[in-house]
């Protein structure tokens, strides 16, 4: 059997000759169909058009000459409108037995039992449909399928070249519209700014497809490579920002996708199979953005952003077409625009226009976000139809702190906008001046402030804010950001860091918190969950992949040599649970003994509390722990069996209502006769009003963002705890109907400064 690539070059060899011909489109259409067929040895071979929103038969060898024109399914109907609609390949053996089979007799079609499938592509849409079809029941090849997307891929060249397809759809172009909107979006990397609407990267069209010289075109393909991989390593020897941190794995892992053989290889088969330099760039591009369209692990896609993002810089080289706006120069203040973003194109821009950034995609963990970060700049993600809605040049005002940007302000909103701004400006300055202030109540009551953090570059805050250690370190972050599982060493030198950094002041690391929405890409878990958040995830996947505990105990263990380790697990449901996870800690504390090493000078066991079931075991786990945090974040949801993500139920829940904090007070009352101090870690904490109303029922410790850490400062300095304290007892006694608004009303009255 011939390989995919001699398949696919044969075809292509008949299909140039087509191609050039003076002959009219449907004449082509026509000889093309004969040409496949022939070549795949199939009896049917068929080509399905997008015309006016419907998938038309437009030439055929095998079925009905006189279903030509007349036969037509929508998008969703029978076989071919499910390929292009899903923009996915169907291949089977028996095309009847599919639930979207759809038989129509005109086509003459009930004597073929197999069928394979591939989309046209034109500009990541699907314009229409190869299918092919056998008397026989069979599975294509993988080999055939592959040829049948190779020469799909030419196909939408001379369908395109042709005006066969519809063009491209209304909804997809900007709106031409002077009317201000908001528009909402995911807080990647928090911050103000204003600025101009650019577009990352126009489209690089693509004007030949087929090969004329195969080797000429390898040839191409191996200086790009040169010149792709000589811009990447100039760009992460000279990133503006300091040494050490994850920003530097990122760009190395970015790095080692550029030098990865197996993709340039892949290009290379697909000069193989007759295409040109830039079609075979594009064709690998088009199966990776398959395989990202099947993967639901959202880490494992940020990976795939990372070589869709070298794609396109391989094939604006390849090309010679417009490079990015970063290449062609930033001359105004600028918002970017963009659906992803890799790290080595964001470092492409100039830092002193560039301001801020709009993401159709992107997540928390994506590397694009980690560096934007490390270069302090605001990113605001998952903003649907934003090309659709900003025109390039628009004014935009991005504020990710409120997790919105408005396009096209009007002259108030400018004016507003510029108010906040100073504003902010002027409050970070007044809280800055808190830095070396502790956070002591009017009627002297000190409150432990504390900061969450995940990435070596956040302890940094501890020295920016003043804060009394870090309450929260998420040590998942480290295994989120790196291609492969960190080994032992590397998560031994992070933990030692962190610890270094912080001195003398405590720093509580959760154990990794992966699992359910967390997915790693190099760890396997089996089946999808419908529930992630409540699935198997944290300390439950721990206990079972107890390998991974142990490697990470004893990388704690070592870095905490002669200082005091806290290590908090997360997730505990039961007190059992948090017994098997400390015992395993000890194990590995007798074995590093055991070989004489320096130890620790103390372990001290914390538990989140977070699934309410453990408020019911208090009696057992409180001898057992030295401290426990309330994750307020996901105990919120679990309490009012509200998913969180859901936008409908996001702001339905108050954390103000009687029902949380009565549990949490139902926690702190055995928690206080025991001895065991409790925080509250999560979003609730850092919130003005909602920190006022936990202190006033007996929350004396508070693990928060950064950013929150002057806001709450000042709350509580201009509080009188006494008094707080006894407003709470009367309101949790008679919860009023809205808690919030009698809670604001009160801290009005009272002089507390909620910024």
């Amino acid at each position: 059997m011939l390989s995919a690539a001699a398949s696919a070059r044969e075809i292509l060899v008949n299909l140039h000759d087509v191609m050039a011909a003076r002959t009219n489109a449907q004449a082509k259409l026509n000889q093309v169909v004969d040409i496949i067929g022939e070549a795949m040895d199939s009896e049917v071979c068929s080509i399905y058009l997008l015309r006016e929103g419907v998938l038309e038969l437009f030439a055929t060898r095998g079925l009905a000459a006189d279903a030509v024109h007349v036969t037509k399914l929508a998008l969703g109907e029978g076989l071919v409108g499910t390929i292009a609609q899903n923009g996915e390949v169907l291949n089977l053996d028996e095309a009847a037995s599919h639930p979207d089979f759809a038989y129509k007799p005109e086509t003459g079609e009930d004597r073929f039992h197999s069928f394979a499938g591939v989309p046209i592509i034109r500009r990541e849409r699907s314009v229409g449909v190869l299918a092919v079809q056998h008397a026989d029941p069979r599975r294509y090849a993988d080999i055939e399928i592959e040829a049948l997307q190779t020469v799909a891929m030419v196909l939408s060249e001379l369908i395109a070249n042709a005006g066969l397809i519809d063009p491209a759809n209304p909804k997809d172009r900007p709106q031409q519209s002077t009317a201000s909107i908001r528009l909402t979006g995911q807080k990647l990397v928090e911050g103000m700014a204003a600025g101009c609407a650019v577009f990352h990267q126009p489209r690089i069209h693509i004007e030949h497809t087929v090969a004329e010289d195969i080797e000429a075109e390898r040839h191409r393909v191996y200086a790009a490579f040169d010149k792709m991989r000589e811009q990447i390593d100039r760009m992460t020897r000279e990133a503006e920002f300091g040494v050490g941190g994850e920003h530097e794995e990122v760009l190395e892992t970015y790095k080692m996708f550029a030098y990865d053989e197996g993709w340039s290889r892949r290009i290379n088969e697909a000069i193989d199979s007759g295409l040109t330099a830039e079609a075979a760039i594009e064709r690998v591009q088009q199966r990776t953005r398959q395989r990202m369209r099947q993967i639901d692990d959202p880490l494992l896609a940020d990976r795939m952003h990372d070589l869709e993002d070298l794609s396109n810089r391989l094939l604006r080289i390849v090309s010679g077409q417009m490079g990015t706006a970063a290449q062609m120069g930033l001359r105004q203040d600028t918002i970017l625009i963009a659906r992803n973003l890799g790290p080595a194109e964001l470092l492409e821009y100039d830092r002193r226009r560039l301001k801020g950034v709009l993401l159709e995609e992107g997540s928390l963990t994506a590397h694009v976000t980690i560096v934007a970060r490390a270069m302090g700049v605001p990113v605001l993600g998952r903003v649907r139809e934003v090309r659709r809605q900003i025109a390039e040049g628009d004014l935009l005002l991005l504020d990710v702190n409120e997790g919105s940007a408005v396009v096209r302000p009007s002259a108030a909103m400018e004016e507003a906008f510029d108010a906040k701004l100073a504003l902010r400006q002027k409050r970070r300055a007044a809280y800055a001046a808190l830095r070396d202030v502790a956070p002591t109540t009017r009627d002297g009551h000190r409150v432990t402030v504390m900061v969450n953090a995940g990435l070596r570059d956040d302890v940094g805050a501890l020295d920016v804010t003043g804060a009394d250690g870090i309450g929260l370190f998420r040590t998942e972050f480290q295994f989120l950001v790196s291609a492969t599982l960190p080994q032992r060493e590397r998560q031994q030198r992070l933990y030692r860091e962190v610890l270094d950094v912080a001195g003398d002041r405590p720093v509580i690391f959760r154990t990794v918190d992966i699992g359910g929405d967390k997915a790693l890409p190099y760890l396997v878990q089996g089946d999808d969950e419908e529930n992630p958040a409540m699935g198997w995830r944290a300390l439950r996947l721990a206990l079972e992949r107890n390998g991974l505990m142990k490697a990470q105990a004893r990388a704690l263990i070592e870095a905490a040599a002669g200082r005091t380790l806290n290590v908090m697990f997360p997730m505990v449901s039961e007190a059992w649970e948090f017994a098997e996870a400390r015992a395993l800690f000890e194990q590995q504390r007798s074995w590093i003994a055991s070989r004489n090493r320096r130890m620790p000078n103390e372990i001290r066991y914390g538990a989140m509390l977070e699934v309410p079931s453990l408020a019911y075991q208090l009696d057992l786990l409180l001898p057992q722990v030295d401290f426990l945090s309330i994750g307020t974040n996901d105990l919120t949801q679990f309490l009012f069996a509200a998913d969180r993500a859901n936008p409908k139920l996001a702001e339905r829940y108050d954390w103000l209502s009687a029902s949380i904090l009565r549990f949490i007070a139902s926690v702190l009352a055995p928690a206080r006769d025991a001895g065991v101090p409790v925080a509250i870690c999560g979003e609730m904490g850092g919130r003005p009003l909602e920190a006022l109303a936990l202190i006033g029922i007996g929350i004396d410790r508070l693990s928060i963002t950064p950013a929150a850490v002057g806001p709450i400062k000042a709350m509580v300095r201009s509080l009188d705890y006494q008094a707080v304290a006894a407003e709470m007892g009367r309101l949790l006694a008679n919860p009023p109907r809205d808690m919030r608004a009698a809670l604001a009303g009160w801290a009005q009255a009272n002089g507390v400064e909620l910024g």
